[in-house]
Formats: C-alpha cells, sequence, structure tokens
C-alpha cells in the first residue's frame, strides 16, 4: 500500500481542527463539568471524551444548534449524578440555553457562577439534594423563563427573582425555603408554587392568577386565596406631646448653632461672588475664548467645561438636586466644578462629559443646552421621571437647572453602548442572534413601562437610538437620558421624513406625539440588531434602504452576514424585521404602541427558546 503524503495527512488534520463545533477549552470544560457531577466516574458510552467534539460526537444529553456549531441544550435528567454543580466549566459554554439534571442526586449548593451562564433560558434541577441558600445571582439571569427547584432542600430566602422580568415558570415546592413571598409578576407566570416550605407573611396580591394548591403546607402564610386572614398590624404608640425643661432648653441651643451656622454660610457665599465678579465670568468651554477661573486643578486635568456663570444665582451651590439614591449622597454642586472632565460626545443637542468626583466615583454627565422650558417644569419633570423605576432604565443621580442651562448626572457606565457593540471594535467577540434578540426584548419592555407609566404626564424618551442604550456591569442594556428631549415640530419631522405631516395624533393628546418618536427610535434599534449596519453614513439612510429592499423582494440580502453564518433561524429574523418595519412606518398613526410591540417581540423570542427546547 501507498503511503500517504505528509503534506495530506497535515491538510486532514487541519481540516478535522476547524470542523470542530466548539472549542477545546469548551470542550475541557464540558468535560470537567460532568466529571464533578459523576464524581469522576464517566460512563464511556456517554461519548463525553477529549477525542470526540460535542456536537459532532453526539455526547449524551448534549443538543447542539441546526449548525452543529454551539452547545445549546444540556439534559442529564435520572442518570444517578451524585456530585456537585460546577457552574464555573458549565457556563463556558456561552450559548447554552437549557440545564435539565431532574431526578438525580446531586448535592450541595447552586453556585454563585450560574450567572455567568447568561443565556440560559430554562432550569430544571427538580428531585435532587441541593441544599443551602439560592445564590442571589440567579436573579441576574435576564434571559431566564423557567426554573424549577421542587424536590430539593433549599433553605433561606428566595434571591430577587421578581427582576427577571420575562419569567414565566417558578416551581419550588418541596423545600426549607424561608421569609416573605417577593412580589412576582403574577400576571406573566403561567406555573407558580411554593407549597410545602416555611414562608410566613402575607401572601402577595396575586391578580386572581393562582390557587391555594400553590402555597399549602406553610403554616405561617397568610392571607388569599389561604383560608386564614393575616393580623392587622398594631397601632403605632402615640408619643407624649408635652417636652421636659431640658429637652426645651437643648433644642433652643440646636436653634443658636444652626442660625451661626447659616450666618457664616451666607457672609462666605456673598464673599465668593465677590471674588468670582471681580476675576470674571467663565464662558462655556467650546468657546475659543478662555477664563481667569478656568484653570489646572491639582490632578492636572482641566476643569470642567460646564462651570456655571458667576452671575448666576447666589444659591448656585444648592442647586443641585439630589435624587433619591445613596450612591451620590452628600454630592454638592461644587464636586462637578472642581472635578476633571473627559468630553465624551457632542450633539446637537448638548453634550456629554466623563467626571471622576474626589472620592474615585466617575459619573457622567449630560450638558443640556438651548432647552426652552422653565426650571420649575424641568424640576417637575425630572421628579416624576425618578419616581418610575425599571431595571433596564438607568437612573438619574441628580440635576442642575438654571435659566441657561441644564445638567443631569448619571452613573458611569464601563461597558459602552449597543451602538459600540454592534458597530465598534469587536476584538473577536460575537454577538450572536440569541443576544441580539434578548436585547431587543429587553428595550422594548423597559420602554413599554415607562410610556405606561408616564403617559399622563407625557414624558416619552425623545431621543432613542443605540447609542443611547448602555450596557451595564452584567451587559444588560439599559436606556438612558430618558426624558432628556421634547421633540418639536421641526425635530419630528427629520425623524419621519415622507411621512403625512398633516396627520395629528389625538390619542396622544398632541400634534406630533413623541411617544411615536419613540416607536420610530425602537424600530431604527431594531433594524440595527438585524443588518449591522449603521443608521447614516455618508447619505445612506438604513430604515429607507431597508424598506426599499423588502418593497423589491430582496429581504434576505438586509440581514447581517454575521447571523447568517451563526445559522440563525431565518423565520425569526424575518419576523422580527416585520415589527421594525410597523415601527419606522412613515405615517406616525400607523405606527403600533410599545406595549403592542413588546408582545410581538416577546412571541418571537419564545418561538426561538420552543425551538431549542424542542430541537432533537
Amino acid at each position: 500500500m501507498d503511503r500517504i503524503p505528509i503534506w495530506v495527512l497535515f491538510i486532514l488534520l487541519i481540516f478535522l481542527h476547524i470542523t470542530n463545533s466548539e472549542e477545546e477549552d469548551v470542550t475541557l470544560s464540558l468535560i470537567k463539568f460532568l466529571g464533578q457531577l459523576s464524581n469522576n466516574q464517566i460512563d464511556p458510552s456517554w461519548g463525553w471524551n477529549l477525542t470526540s467534539d460535542p456536537c459532532a460526537g453526539k455526547w449524551k444529553g448534549v443538543t447542539c444548534n441546526a449548525r452543529l456549531i454551539s452547545v445549546k441544550k444540556i439534559i442529564l435528567d435520572g442518570l444517578n449524578l451524585t456530585g456537585t454543580l460546577d457552574a464555573s466549566s458549565l457556563c463556558n459554554a456561552k450559548s447554552l440555553g437549557v440545564l435539565s439534571l431532574n431526578d438525580n442526586s446531586i448535592n450541595e449548593e447552586i453556585p454563585e457562577e450560574i450567572a455567568n451562564c447568561k443565556q440560559l433560558t430554562h432550569i430544571y434541577v427538580s428531585g435532587n439534594q441541593f441544599s443551602g441558600n439560592l445564590p442571589d445571582s440567579l436573579s441576574r439571569l435576564n434571559n431566564l423563563k423557567r426554573l424549577d427547584i421542587s424536590n430539593n432542600n433549599f433553605s433561606g430566602e428566595l434571591p430577587d427573582l421578581p427582576r427577571i422580568s420575562g419569567l414565566i415558570s417558578f416551581l419550588a415546592q418541596n423545600n426549607q425555603l424561608n421569609g416573605e413571598i417577593p412580589q412576582f409578576d403574577f400576571s406573566n407566570l403561567v406555573q407558580f408554587n411554593v407549597s410545602f416550605n416555611n414562608f410566613s407573611g402575607p401572601i402577595p396580591d396575586l391578580n386572581g392568577s393562582f390557587t391555594r394548591n400553590s402555597f399549602l403546607g406553610n403554616p405561617e402564610l397568610c392571607g388569599k386565596p389561604l383560608p386564614s386572614s393575616c393580623p392587622q398590624s398594631p397601632p403605632p404608640k402615640k408619643r407624649s406631646k408635652g417636652l421636659s425643661s431640658k429637652q426645651i432648653v437643648m433644642y433652643l441651643g440646636y436653634i443658636l448653632l444652626g442660625l451661626v451656622f447659616i450666618i457664616f454660610i451666607a457672609f462666605r457665599l456673598i464673599k465668593r461672588n465677590k471674588t468670582k465678579v471681580s476675576k470674571g465670568t467663565v464662558v462655556d468651554g467650546s468657546s475659543n475664548k478662555t477664563s481667569t477661573a478656568s484653570t489646572e486643578n491639582k490632578s492636572g486635568a482641566s476643569r470642567s467645561e460646564f462651570s456655571i456663570a458667576s452671575t448666576g444665582s447666589a444659591a448656585a451651590s444648592s442647586s443641585l438636586v439630589v435624587l433619591s439614591s445613596p450612591v451620590v449622597n452628600g454630592l454638592r454642586f461644587e464636586d462637578l466644578l472642581k472635578a476633571p472632565a473627559e468630553l465624551l460626545g457632542r450633539s446637537r443637542h448638548g453634550s456629554l462629559y466623563k467626571v471622576m468626583i474626589e472620592d474615585g466615583m466617575t459619573l457622567v454627565v449630560k450638558r443640556i443646552k438651548d432647552w426652552a422650558i422653565s426650571s420649575e417644569y424641568f424640576k417637575s419633570r425630572m421628579q416624576k421621571i425618578n419616581q418610575v423605576k425599571h431595571p433596564n432604565v438607568l437612573p438619574a443621580l441628580a440635576f442642575y437647572c438654571s435659566r441657561q442651562e441644564k445638567l443631569v448626572v448619571y452613573e458611569y457606565q464601563p461597558n459602552g453602548s449597543l451602538h459600540m457593540l454592534l458597530h465598534g471594535t469587536q476584538n473577536g467577540q460575537t454577538f450572536e442572534w440569541d443576544s441580539r434578540l434578548s436585547v431587543a426584548v429587553s428595550i422594548a419592555e423597559a420602554l413599554s413601562f415607562m410610556h405606561q407609566e408616564l403617559h399622563e404626564d407625557g414624558i416619552a424618551h425623545g431621543n432613542l437610538k443605540s447609542s443611547n442604550i448602555l450596557m451595564n456591569e452584567n451587559m444588560d442594556p439599559c436606556i438612558s437620558e430618558y426624558g432628556l428631549m421634547v421633540v418639536d415640530n421641526q425635530n419630528y419631522i427629520s425623524l419621519t421624513k415622507g411621512s403625512d405631516l398633516k396627520s395629528k395624533d389625538q390619542n396622544e393628546g398632541g400634534a406630533y406625539s413623541t411617544f411615536k418618536v419613540d416607536i420610530y427610535g425602537y424600530g431604527v434599534i431594531l433594524l440595527e440588531l438585524l443588518t449591522g449596519k449603521l443608521v447614516q453614513n455618508n447619505g445612506f439612510d438604513l430604515a429607507r434602504w431597508v424598506h426599499t429592499a423588502v418593497r423589491e423582494e430582496w429581504t434576505v440580502e438586509v440581514f447581517d452576514k454575521a447571523l447568517i453564518s451563526e445559522g440563525a433561524s431565518q423565520e425569526r429574523m424575518v419576523n422580527l424585521l416585520q415589527v421594525a418595519l410597523k415601527c419606522t412606518n412613515p405615517s406616525p398613526e400607523a405606527r403600533p404602541s410599545i406595549t403592542e410591540v413588546a408582545v410581538m417581540i416577546n412571541t418571537i423570542k419564545e418561538a426561538e427558546e420552543g425551538s431549542i427546547v424542542s430541537e432533537p
């Protein structure tokens, strides 16, 4: 027999290496994961070994995507596994969506590292011997839909699971969990059972969704639907109305000290304002002029460009309104004035700065110019927005308003924006279809919540775009700068070229509804997620280009090539594209509400998850 040339063997080796679906480190990690579950007694017939690939080698219990390039499901039910769950190794399979370990004898705790499996949508660990507290990190699995921890020995209080907005099933019966039951979104849940635990206190408002069977076996629970009613809280004890002579003397002393302190502060402010006037007015750093007050600080960085002119109110130092956030408790206006500021971006609506204050905290300050609204209305608007909280909306920490300009302070988000994730330097990272769809769902649900809560006040976002979607420390999307723009007719025209601008949206109560502009902005973000293209680039208009492509029946050509090569479902990409086209309809009245959009997007996401679960 003739010998095979060495170059042929070399090519074969390269080919075999290329066709491996998962990287070697993922293969090693998964084998380590199963080794911990089976106490290093892996059955050879299962195929889990270093000489094969998890997808191509048809490992027992492993299901990959249609193109056999990434692990989507691991189902190891009823295999008499008696070890521990090694989440650190498991989560190296970044695309893992379903983990099922039902009916084994796995023990110890679920580790905090489970939060690293960011794409998990289904976790089933029923019928094991898990114990200890559930990890707080479970609440960071924002894609989680179903969680079944029933028939184990879990104890302690539940983590903040209600923050997972898409959770539709939570089964925790037959454990030893205690504390009060959190306020889940029971209108969204289709399965819920916490029976036979040690929960106590009142049952939250269920919206009529579940019966007493979901809560039996918790003797200290009370309230509907259980027959036992909750005891009324005792009335507060009445305080004594009289004051002793000692208390009167003490309070008078405090009042005198307060008066002395106020007089001292007023004297210092008057003196400082006189000094500022003698030195001259600080001007906008974007101007070509310089000011004697714009000096170098101790760190050598130039002072903040958003310095307030000395002609402003003498009480400027007290004009910074700190909202209900412990992050910047005690922050003063002077702290912003003397902090070094790095310009992050500038637009026609204002500028954005990264600011490092003295205690090492990093903030972002949005400076809004030429917004012709009163300080009173701006203050009222910011306070109304602050009353509405959603985990995917970045809250303002503080704000300042004067007749000339307005400042809004946020916590700095180091992971950049959705715009950078889509169009910036990738450094070898991929932005997969599942992640893009999850981002679309999170933004839609957050925007729907904000629109519903602030609809009566007429406060929409006004400037929704991918650069205003920031990625937090867990790489979850957060809508920033909510409500910092009121769209006038001219801006509206620029966003809706070709639409019938004579029509008016009477339902929204305005000539041109900012809420409808938000829908358009969200539709453009969907187009960016689907196409991977910039919204505007050298005369290229993304929305117009996509509408034209669909009319000329070459829809498939618009999708991002990275999604095509990944093997993303073309059917669901087309469905998402249809939603984007509805949102960017030139006629505002034809656009759906964001609540309708959120329902459509969630339907697509559930279909995607259903396909993962049902794949053979």
